[in-house]
């Protein structure tokens, strides 16, 4: 429940951009700045893995849910946008808290076998965020105005302490006991970084996309407001679709996985970009980067993990963080390019940021033939330390 709270609240923006612009009273790519907030709180996520390494993980995550319904509070009162970005910036470093430890907890429970099918789990809820949350937010917000969404987030995030309070154990992990120069050590690893790269590219691909689908859909598309949250959940289902159907892939072959989903990604982005003024493809090549792109994070945090061994907190905390700097970077792109070109801009930025995505893909299968010192059959140990 925590994750799709959490996942709601950073895609809800999307479908509320020209609600939030209107009541403003400033323009669609200054509203996307609340897009750019979030990501650039949730870039800072290592630093607040650090800081609560010694917290126990429940503690971490009720504090978490608790500051989040307190940072959705102030946007739901407030009609200056700096007092708005700053508030999405402070809900944005407990979320990263929130989802790097879940993700932790549910790699370790799991073994490194099932690690990756586990963390598309936890990541599921929030992607089920756009085909549920999203949608529903959009709605609210035509319904009672674009700040309802924020009011209800916030109850339900003090509901869910309920749950997680009764159910994750009390007390620290096995790897919070282990010394902080010994997790930093378990960076160090060149393919760790690699995956890194993929993680920045593939949401400053998908995200520079999705976070201006409103004025994508609407302005450029000619799809009624009425039907905007139709097309949100469309791009939602396949965005489940891939999570959840990556990892089960991922355990047999984690770098084809990959290297297809961002193939996958670079052509539904460039089709995209020569159809993007027809509602019904534009839609459903949403839909398709949302099931190759998004699909790929489970697949590249459970990398992470292996690569890192010893460090699992760190390892999906960096992810989270390389994650939402592509958002940022993707939005921040996008944004520009939409005051000069105005939104048939949108898919041809999401396509180039596709193309470059190649590059690590690419490199982490080379990285993984046997004179690179990787095999099917070596152990995680072996991946965190070979460099």
């Amino acid at each position: 429940m925590g994750t799709f709270l959490m996942g709601t609240s950073e895609f809800v923006v999307a479908g509320l951009l020209p609600d939030i612009a209107g009541d403003l009273a400033i323009g669609i790519s200054e509203a996307g700045l609340l897009v750019t907030a979030f990501a650039i709180g949730m870039i800072a996520t290592p630093a607040v893995a650090v800081a609560v390494l010694r917290v126990p993980e429940r503690t971490t995550l009720l504090l978490s849910l608790a500051v989040f319904a307190a940072g959705h509070v102030v946007v739901a009162l407030t009609d200056e946008l700096s007092v708005v970005l700053v508030a999405r910036f402070v809900t944005a470093l407990v979320t990263g808290a929130f989802w790097s430890i879940a993700a932790s907890v549910g790699a370790r429970v799991s073994g490194p076998d099932d690690a990756a099918r586990a963390i598309g789990m936890v990541l599921s809820g929030g992607i089920l965020a756009t085909v549920i949350g999203v949608p529903l937010g959009s709605v609210a917000g035509q319904l009672v105005g674009w700040r309802g969404p924020f009011w209800i987030l916030a109850g339900l995030a003090l509901l869910a302490t309920v749950p997680v309070a009764r159910i994750v154990p009390g007390g620290r992990s096995a790897s919070t006991t282990v010394p902080l120069r010994e997790q930093t050590a378990a960076l160090m690893s060149r393919r760790l970084w690699v995956v890194m790269a993929a993680c920045v590219l593939v949401t400053s691909a998908v995200m520079s996309t999705y976070s201006f689908i409103a004025p994508l859909l609407t302005e450029r598309a000619g799809l009624s407001t009425e039907l905007l949250p139709v097309g949100l959940a469309i791009f939602g289902v396949g965005a489940v679709t891939g999570t959840l159907g990556s990892g089960r892939l991922a355990g047999r072959a984690p770098y084809g996985t990959a290297l297809s989903g961002g193939i996958a990604v670079v052509a539904a982005l460039a089709l995209l970009g020569a159809v993007s003024d027809h509602a019904a493809p534009a839609i459903a090549l949403l839909a398709i980067a949302g099931l190759a792109g998004l699909g790929m994070n489970p697949v590249l945090m459970s990398m992470a993990v292996r690569f890192a061994e010893g460090a699992p907190t760190l390892a999906t905390s960096l992810c989270t963080s390389m994650f939402n700097l592509g958002t940022a970077m993707g939005s921040a792109v996008t944004a520009r390019a939409i005051g000069v070109f105005g939104p048939a801009s949108i898919p041809v930025v999401g396509a180039a940021f596709a193309a470059a995505l190649l590059v690590p893909l690419a490199t982490l299968v080379i990285m993984a033939r046997p004179g690179h010192g990787h095999r099917a059959g070596t152990t995680p140990q072996h991946d965190a330390l070979v460099s």
